[in-house]
């Protein structure tokens, strides 16, 4: 299984690098990583991480420049993408098809292919704007879905609220995380 997965500069970088921990632990995913300069620069200020401990959690790395990248045409087959975090300029070239990068070439030709394209839009409060777009690119087949934790499983760390979402992500994905928790009504279950 090819899965795709850009890091732009919203903050919340590591939602990136975890779903991309916990891919790599799954031996029937191949990663796919764009990662942008400004992803590049918002994960070193937010994690420490240089640009080279990132791509070492990738299978396949591309520049994102490299718009002739096979990420970029369709005849490459892939199970879907993922943008996490996905900046408003990223969602909003995403959803008007301005394939000004490989990013964004990679998510257009994820939807014109009629993959499962996911993003982790990280922005509060949206105005109109962002919310119209939001509804263009769900029109077109995209799940939006921003990095809102619950708390029914009472989270003890930043960590468990991370994995809160990226095991969402996963779920989307039909790659469900073992350990996730799940609401059974009454309390969160661990699964097995």
């Amino acid at each position: 299984m090819k899965i795709v997965v850009g890091i732009s500069g919203a903050s919340g970088s590591i939602y990136g690098l975890r779903l991309m921990e916990k891919l790599r632990a799954r031996p029937d995913v191949e990663i796919h990583l764009v990662l942008t300069r400004s992803g590049e620069r918002t994960a070193y200020l937010e994690t420490g991480k240089k640009q080279a401990e990132i791509r070492a959690l990738a299978h396949h790395s591309y520049p994102v420049e490299d718009i002739g990248g096979r990420l970029a045409s369709g005849s490459f087959l892939t199970s879907g993408m993922v943008v996490a975090p996905c900046s408003i300029q990223t969602m909003s070239a995403i959803a008007h098809g301005i394939s000004s990068n490989l990013l964004v070439r990679a998510a257009d030709v994820t939807l014109k292919e009629r993959r499962k394209l996911i993003l982790l839009v990280r922005e509060t409060p949206f105005h109109l704007g962002h919310l119209r777009t939001m509804t263009a690119l769900t029109e077109m087949g995209a799940i939006v879905a921003p990095p809102i934790p619950g708390f029914y499983h009472q989270p003890k760390s930043v960590m468990e609220l991370v994995d809160f979402s990226v095991d969402r992500i996963l779920d989307l994905l039909g790659l469900p995380a073992d350990g996730a928790s799940r609401w059974d009504g009454r309390h969160p279950l661990q699964s097995s």
